[in-house]
């Protein structure tokens, strides 16, 4: 079908709406009693229409930075992820896919006829952005045209691989060279690559993901052995008490005749102790964190590295009720055993607290008044922005320049990005009762 006008005024919302009522139409169908190749043909169908539509909604994400300015958001991904909410990282993601089929248009092609859907796009942009930038002229536009032409018939697990192995296929030649060249600068490509990305899953548990250098996870694994060797005494559960390293049973080291996800698992513990190792590398980490010393780590966010933990003075000392670690609830059992192995520092409810409200007599606000925001605050104040307190920078409400006060009534936390919009004239800011602000372009001078 073709759409070249719509009472809504442009063929892609006329798309739209085309789209939601054929699906309108089929709401209250029941695929039970469809037969069984009519439920083959429907599925494959309708994912090679989910790829055209995610297509479409991405070539428009690539052309909303003006949607982005208009709202104060960092990018049209953290517009879309407030607008729609999403995860931060889901709105990330989606926006480099959707600058990458920008730069890719054999990509895009592939995706806009259903042929490749968005995960298998994603590992094929991000295979053709590890390329050389020095490849001859053509080269790159063939192992674009290589890559997408396999893309349907791998998945993407498998097509990640024929992604590493690009070049051998298409320039053997240069193939050759660049795995010389990625030999001798393979420490400073571990160190461009190395990241760090959390996903709260909503049940009490936090997924970490790491990419580090073969090196530092070669260490890492060395020190979680060190609280897992079967050598140690079995116990159900990680001893909070130190112990002392010993050597651990396994090469520490990645093989390279198995996947990465697998990790070398020594002998069994024991019978007394019924965790996996996978489990017991994982309670060996939050061990290993217990036992680092804050005093020797850097300082960020106006103090020393801290963690806060609120909590009613009846509840630490009985250990019953509620903590909070920012806004997010911890039994005070664990407060005050993390108090006492962590050094964690107790914003304690109802106890005498240091003066916070500094009035006009210093123009920064103090450490303990950053301390206050961050309890209060938790993130930047600015709504859909999730930057962490840490990360922040304390901005008067009524300039100090104005006559405001350096108190915590007038202070707020602010992320670097909208800090720097609170002083743009061309924006309007915007407080709510809750306390949170939100951003507007100023409409243009008429003259």
């Amino acid at each position: 079908m073709s759409f070249t006008s719509s009472p809504l005024g442009h063929p892609v919302l006329a798309c739209a709406t085309t789209l939601g009522a054929a699906l309108d139409d089929v709401a209250a169908i029941e695929p039970l009693f469809m037969s069984t190749p009519d439920k083959e043909a429907a599925l494959v169908e309708l994912a090679a229409v989910a790829a055209r539509l995610d297509e479409l909604r991405l070539r428009v994400l690539a052309a909303a930075d003006d949607v982005a300015a208009a709202h104060g958001s960092r990018d049209a991904g953290a517009w879309l992820a407030h607008a729609i909410r999403l995860d931060d990282h889901v709105g990330r993601r989606d926006l480099e896919l959707a600058r990458m089929l920008e730069r890719r248009p054999a990509l895009a092609a592939a995706m806009r006829c259903g042929e490749v859907d968005r995960e298998r796009a994603m590992v094929v942009g991000r295979a053709l952005d590890e390329l050389p930038d020095d490849l001859p002229p053509g080269v790159a536009a063939q192992a674009q045209q290589h890559l997408v032409d396999q893309a349907p018939h791998f998945a993407p697990r498998a097509l990640r691989n024929l992604g590493r192995k690009l070049l051998s296929v298409i320039a053997p030649d240069l193939e050759d060279q660049r795995e010389a060249k990625a030999l001798g600068d393979a420490d400073t490509r571990a160190a461009a690559q190395t990241s760090l990305h959390t996903r709260r899953r909503g049940d009490g548990t936090t997924d970490i993901r790491i990419r580090c250098a073969d090196h530092v996870a070669d260490r890492l694994m060395t020190y979680l052995q060190s609280f897992t060797s079967p050598r140690q005494r079995p116990t159900a559960t990680p001893t909070t008490e130190p112990t002392e390293p010993t050597e651990p049973t396994e090469p520490t080291g990645p093989s390279q005749d198995r996947e990465p996800a697998d990790d070398p698992e020594p002998a069994s513990p024991g019978p007394t102790d019924q965790r996996t190792y996978p489990q017991r590398l994982g309670d060996a980490f939050g061990a290993l964190l217990e036992r680092l010393d804050p005093s020797r780590l850097p300082l960020h966010g106006g103090d020393a590295t801290t963690v806060i933990v609120t909590i009613e003075l009846q509840s630490l000392l009985e250990g019953l009720g509620v903590a909070l670690v920012g806004d997010e609830p911890l039994s005070a059992t664990q407060a005050r055993r993390l108090a006492c192995t962590a050094r964690l520092v107790p914003a304690v409810l109802g106890s005498e607290s240091e003066i916070l409200d500094l009035g006009r007599s210093r123009r920064l606000y103090s450490r303990s008044q950053r301390k206050a925001m961050a309890v209060r605050d938790v993130t930047c104040r600015t709504r859909g922005c999730t930057i962490p307190a840490a990360w922040c920078e304390a901005h008067h409400l009524v300039a100090w320049s104005q006559g405001g006060h350096t108190d915590l009534d007038d202070g707020v936390l602010l992320c670097s990005h909208h800090h720097h919009l609170a002083h743009d004239p061309r924006y309007e800011l915007v407080r709510h009762p809750d306390g949170t602000l939100t951003f507007h372009r100023r409409p243009p001078d008429p003259d």
